[in-house]
């Protein structure tokens, strides 16, 4: 790769944090907040997905023991956009999402890459959200337009990615995310 490609690079993979989101309470919106506390190996102080084994319903059912892989959902903002481009009224953090970026590819991010937020958080992407029909409730049809099928038919979930934290900090609005790919890549399936 030469320096002006691996300058490219590195201008791609850096976005921006636009919202950060909570909730103490297992509900599909999450309010947005000045900042949030990620807690390594934990999640994100005071919300309802917080704890080293797994927080979602339907998983605690399955098997309550199993690892907490889904610590912190991301989104990225240009979903908002094309969403409400397609008619739906959808904002920050009303999909569930603990923070919401710009300028960074979630979908196209590798099991294991790192998220550098702001100062010191640091996550590791560890799957695609499978959306559930909980975004229905928001809107009819919104869970069916975060899916989609690719040119060979298969399905692709476009409602962000999830990840653990692998060292704590504050994340604001405005911070960096920076983006430290894993190698080889291993493209990203449902957390």
């Amino acid at each position: 790769m030469d320096a002006l490609d691996s300058s490219a690079l590195s201008r791609a993979a850096v976005g921006a944090v636009v919202a950060v989101s909570v909730s103490p309470r297992h509900t599909m919106a999450k309010a947005n907040v000045p900042r949030i506390r990620l807690l390594a190996g934990l999640g994100v102080e005071g919300d309802a997905h917080l704890g080293v084994t797994v927080r979602h319903r339907s998983r605690v059912r399955r098997d309550p023991t199993q690892p907490n892989l889904r610590q912190v959902h991301l989104i990225h903002a240009e979903l908002h956009d094309a969403l409400r481009a397609a008619g739906f009224d959808v904002a920050a953090g009303q999909m569930g999402e603990n923070v919401t970026t710009r300028g960074v590819d979630l979908l196209a991010l590798g099991t294991g890459s790192l998220l550098r937020l702001g100062a010191d958080a640091v996550i590791e992407v560890t799957g695609l959200r499978n959306p559930c029909v909980q975004l229905d409730g928001l809107a009819a049809g919104l869970m069916k337009a975060v899916l989609d099928r690719d040119a060979a038919g298969n399905l692709v979930r476009k409602a962000g990615v999830m990840a653990v934290v692998r060292t704590g900090g504050e994340v604001r609005p405005g911070d960096t995310v920076r983006v430290e790919p894993a190698t080889p890549h291993r493209p990203l399936q449902p957390a």
